[in-house]
């Protein structure tokens, strides 16, 4: 690397050097642990860095020597026995730095493989709560610039640092034989290399932190309103000069930035270039005179001018390892805090599967409370400088309901009352502070995670679909499922004839949550996911209150092949659609204060009596559901 490549790196290093903070203890032994699989190619890699090293010092010394036998008139034989060896030493390097990326490659891939696996296997064993709070963007940024960062302690640093310090003291063992003097004065203007590369990257570091937040605003800007949601919202409510003006002035100060940048740091390089090429011409006049005095060989002199680069991009490099070795250790220790956060939910060691047959719920005086952000998130996934401690308040009171093998039990009640919350404990997606849930008699925290979800289906209101194709979408429910067992559940949802009439079929992609799609498609496509897993207890979460009267007629027909035999809890603001529900329990600030058939809740005069004449009033009876 010449001395214009490591003033560069230099300054771009403490531009770029992380905050200073203490570490947390224990972080190198969790490193080395993540190294220990790579512990032989680590060994082979500073190997063949030690003799990279030994070779860059190798050169020089033969340099000198040819032209000593040049200007001594030496036998012809000489000169090239020595251009031989010179290519040999070429060819070896050339060789050993294959080797060295063979290996560093290998390393370096290996760690990124082994820390994102590690971080992607935890974070699907986070609770929902985690994900409700965490921004999306700041998770993948662990996944992927800080795993590479952290690989960087291994691929390039480990090594860099022990090639360089070989590197540096065989040069100096050589400097200092071929002249002290010399060498002393090449040591005294170090200073002038070292001291403007750190003042530099300091000043630099703020308009660098600055370009970064500005950058990370306009791709937040962008990633909000370039998804379909977004994009609406902003058609409809938003103001696009309004938009184009904010990001114009976010992306105008990058650009003055950027600008600036390139010419503090073109001024930096080049004056460092300068004191190099000072350097190496002290070295010709001081060392020439020397050699025309007879205290020197011309060799040495021209070894010497080639060995001062080797002095330097060392020493330069070294003096920079601190902060790399830092940057590194940050960015394990930000890997290490998604793999420190404890799931909430977790199988027990002793865990049993879901009894076999029809599946009966029971609740049985559930209290819950969503717990705050300081158990289930961080600040830097949140943006902000200190979690939430707020939670736990209690949001079910006392909730108990039975839905025996076959019935469907319906909940019904004000937005915000706790429903969707019942729905999400019968899932265990949370788990309850007191009391119990229980399938077929046995607690929800005694069964395996895996009985439970093949157990349990769920269909919400949003009907989330993945921008992938409509085979894909299925597949989550039962992978390996056969075309035909796809176009049978496809059918079944009354989506056959629609899926039939589009070009690539089953692998027509659907877009990004779905967007391709109506949202009766969407719906629909998403009970046909639900009649292909074939749940033994299926829950309805408000499945069809997006829907206008044609798209839910369809849905309530297809729900009707989804719930045929199987037991069911229906969470529904629109009363039609659960009248003939086996028992409708009416929940309100996280009570149950009313349960009983339809009719029998309506002549009780209660609070399912003012829902359903509210909903009623000024509309004619509604017809029968087709649920049932």
């Amino acid at each position: 690397m010449s001395i214009e490549q490591v003033a560069w790196s230099q300054m771009y290093r403490q531009a770029t050097a992380p905050e200073h903070r203490a570490l947390s203890r224990g972080t190198a032994v969790r490193i080395l642990r993540f190294a220990a699989p790579h512990r032989a190619q680590l060994i082979g890699f500073l190997l063949f860095s030690l003799g990279s090293a030994v070779l860059a010092v190798a050169n020089p010394i033969l340099a000198g020597r040819v032209v000593n036998d040049i200007v001594g008139h030496a036998a012809p034989r000489s000169v090239v026995v020595l251009a031989l060896i010179i290519a040999a030493v070429a060819v070896a390097d050339a060789a050993l730095g294959l080797v060295i990326r063979w290996l560093s490659a290998k390393i370096g891939e290996g760690l990124i493989y082994d820390l994102r696996t590690a971080v992607f296997d935890h974070v699907q064993k986070m609770p929902i709560a985690f994900f409700t709070r965490t921004r999306t963007g700041a998770l993948v940024s662990r996944l992927n610039s800080d795993v590479i960062g952290a690989q960087r302690a291994f691929s390039t640093t480990l090594s860099g640092v022990v090639s360089n310090i070989v590197t540096l003291l065989l040069t100096l063992a050589v400097m200092v034989r071929l002249s002290w003097q010399i060498t002393l004065l090449a040591l005294i203007l170090l200073p002038l290399f070292m001291i403007p590369a750190r003042r530099m990257g300091t000043r630099i570091a703020g308009i660098q932190r600055e370009a970064a937040q500005l950058n990370a605003a306009m791709s937040t800007q962008m990633t909000e309103r370039f998804s379909a949601p977004g994009a609406t919202l902003v058609k409809l409510f938003g103001r696009p000069h309004q938009e184009s003006a904010e990001f114009g002035l976010r992306a105008g100060r990058v650009r003055d930035i950027g600008i600036r940048t390139a010419m503090v740091q073109t001024t930096f390089v080049t004056a460092l270039t300068l004191v190099s090429a000072l350097a190496i011409a002290l070295v010709y006049g001081l060392g020439g005179w020397y050699a025309l005095r007879g205290d020197m060989d011309a060799g040495a002199v021209v070894a010497l001018s080639l060995l001062l680069t080797r002095l330097y991009t060392p020493l330069t490099a070294l003096a920079s390892a601190r902060i790399d070795l830092m940057s590194a250790l940050v960015s394990f220790e930000r890997v290490f805090e998604i793999l420190d956060l404890r799931p909430l939910i977790e199988d027990a060691p002793d865990a049993v599967e879901v009894p076999e047959g029809p599946v009966a719920l029971e609740f049985s005086d559930v209290r819950f409370g969503y717990p705050s952000a300081d158990k289930v998130s961080l600040a830097s996934l949140e943006d902000v400088a200190t979690l939430d401690t707020r939670g736990g308040v209690e949001v079910l009171h006392g909730i108990s309901l039975r839905a025996e093998p076959g019935q469907m039990v319906a909940l019904v009640g004000s937005s915000g009352a706790g429903k969707s919350t019942v729905a999400q404990l019968v899932s265990r997606l949370y788990d309850v502070d007191s009391g119990s849930v229980r399938l077929n008699g046995v607690d929800v925290r005694e069964l395996t995670g895996r009985s439970i979800q093949d157990a349990v289906g769920l269909v919400t209101q949003d009907g989330h679909l993945f921008h992938d194709s409509i085979r894909g979408n299925l597949e989550l429910a039962r992978p390996g499922a056969t075309t035909e067992e796809l176009w049978d559940a496809l059918r079944r949802a009354r989506l056959g004839e629609l899926v039939e009439s589009l070009p690539d079929g089953l692998d027509t992609v659907v877009g990004e949550r779905g967007y391709r799609l109506s949202g009766g498609e969407r719906q629909r496509l998403t009970i046909a996911r639900l009649l292909l897993k074939q749940p033994r207890l299926v829950i309805l979460d408000e499945a069809t209150a997006a829907l206008d009267s044609t798209n839910e007629a369809a849905v309530q027909e297809a729900l009707g092949e989804a719930l045929e035999g199987r037991t069911a809890l229906v969470i529904a603001h629109r009363l039609s659609t659960v009248r003939n529900a086996d028992q409708i329990l009416v929940v309100e600030d996280g009570r149950v204060v009313e349960r009983g058939t339809h009719l029998d809740l309506l002549a009780a005069g209660g609070r399912y009596t003012e829902l359903y004449t509210t909903q009623f009033a000024d509309s004619p009876a509604p017809a029968p559901a087709v649920v049932d």
